[in-house]
């Protein structure tokens, strides 16, 4: 028997197992020499992916939006890398009076004057404009439609610039693939009715199907989600993009800087390379964190580890998911969907009224349709764990005296079990039936 560590909250949580069941202890790697923002950011400028540098796009005296995420984002750190780029823009002959900052809120509620100073940080909240998004349709443009039927509406203040910018973290998404990039654009800064539209591409088109399964995470190529923001972000053409990869330690890894879409695109293959383990085996149990606090300081937050952890599960295995969430409720939009007990009915609200908290929601149970997921948290949790289909237990230890009982019901005693203390920046690469 050997004793695993998980992370929980701002302690751990202790499971003792036999060590020959398992396969396999999934690490995220983590930058061992963490490089300075400003070397990453110079690099990043001086050399462009599939664009010309700043200098050759922008002019002296022409209007700049930077279009950054909202406070739901901050571990991208804009106030470390965008007063760097504005900097820049000021040596190119672009005042600040010139520059504005739009907060890419997409349907996502605006954020407070102090929220936008912490986005920012104080120095560049008091220097420039900042406005948060208005997705309302009398408060954009009309580009067109995408190939997929989608109309295209963008900020009219995104469109009266000379010159867009696009900044952002780049990080694995759950069902868009990976953040960042075009994502910026649409939800980023797209009217309500674009947003609705592409998300529903999310589910499939016959209803009663459910998650479309290629619609996941890490994968973008036939991903018709953000195929679909791809061609939306066409339509509007921004002039640059900046985003930013963050480690497991919250330290900068790279910085990609260039055309809006293959920057991004070389950005997704640099998350894969940082945050991609490769997989010897789908196991019968996974046991999965999401990293501790604050990464579980609710469900909806800690749940981004479910993904990763069921992609290192076999079909009907058992996941332990070890979060504390000390605001299991937060945010109400996301809890209240779990009022729930027809899936067809709450599939079907989903596509008339999607939103990122509902279809999270809808996500959740279909796994727990899947899976049997046994939720680790504090006992004042778990009436709300049972609400979302997972079984409460209030120790690690606990978790897996029941795995096991399961496990010995179904006749398996060549089971194996994987774990993820990190699941939330730990993607399992390969695997049968993996989906990147």
């Amino acid at each position: 028997m050997k004793e695993y560590e998980i992370p929980y909250g701002k302690g751990t949580q202790r499971v003792r197992l036999p060590e020959e069941k398992v396969s396999q202890v999934l690490l995220p790697p983590v930058t061992d020499r963490p490089r300075a923002v400003e070397a990453l950011m110079r690099e990043a400028l001086d050399h462009p992916i599939g664009s010309p540098r700043l200098d050759e796009i922008v002019r002296p005296g022409e209007t700049v939006v930077l279009v950054v995420s909202d406070i739901t984002r901050t571990w991208a750190m804009f106030d470390k890398f965008v007063p760097i780029l504005v900097d820049e823009l000021n040596r190119l002959g672009v005042p600040d009076e010139n520059i504005s900052v739009l907060i890419a809120t997409g349907k996502h509620r605006l954020n407070t004057e102090a929220e936008k100073e912490e986005i920012l940080g104080s120095s560049l909240y008091h220097r420039l404009k900042v406005y948060d998004h208005d997705p309302a349709t009398e408060a954009c443009v009309y580009y067109g439609t995408t190939k997929r039927g989608t109309p295209v509406w963008i900020d009219k203040r995104a469109a009266a610039a000379d010159r867009v910018i696009l900044t952002g973290g780049l990080s694995p998404h759950i069902y868009a693939g990976f953040g960042g990039g075009r994502k910026s654009v649409l939800p980023g800064i797209a009217g309500v009715e674009t947003i609705n539209h592409n998300h529903n591409l999310a589910l499939t088109d016959a209803i009663g199907g459910g998650v479309n399964p290629d619609t996941s995470i890490m994968r973008h190529v036939g991903n018709r989600v953000s195929e679909d923001m791809c061609d939306a972000a066409a339509l509007f053409g921004p002039d640059f993009l900046v985003n930013v990869i963050v480690d497991a330690n919250g330290s900068f890894y790279k910085i990609v800087a260039g055309d809006w879409y293959q920057a991004w695109e070389q950005g997704t293959r640099d998350v894969m390379a940082l945050q991609g383990v490769s997989l010897r085996e789908r196991s019968d149990a996974v046991i999965v964190s999401g990293g501790g606090y604050p990464r579980d300081i609710s469900l909806y937050q800690g749940m981004k580890c479910y993904a990763p952890g069921a992609a290192a599960l076999k079909e009907g295995g058992i996941l332990i998911a070890v979060l504390r969430c000390e605001d299991m409720e937060e945010p109400p939009e996301f809890f209240d969907s779990f009022r729930y007990t027809d899936l067809l009915q709450m599939e079907k609200d989903v596509r008339a009224n999607f939103t990122v908290p509902f279809y999270v929601a809808f996500y959740m149970c279909c796994l727990a349709r899947s899976f049997t997921i046994i939720l680790v948290t504090e006992p004042e949790n778990f009436a709300a764990a049972r609400q979302t289909g997972a079984l409460p237990v209030a120790t690690l230890e606990e978790a897996w005296r029941l795995a096991g009982q399961r496990l010995a019901a179904a006749g398996k005693t060549d089971y194996t079990i994987n774990i993820m203390p990190y699941g939330g920046d730990t993607l399992p690469l390969g695997g049968e039936d993996a989906p990147w």
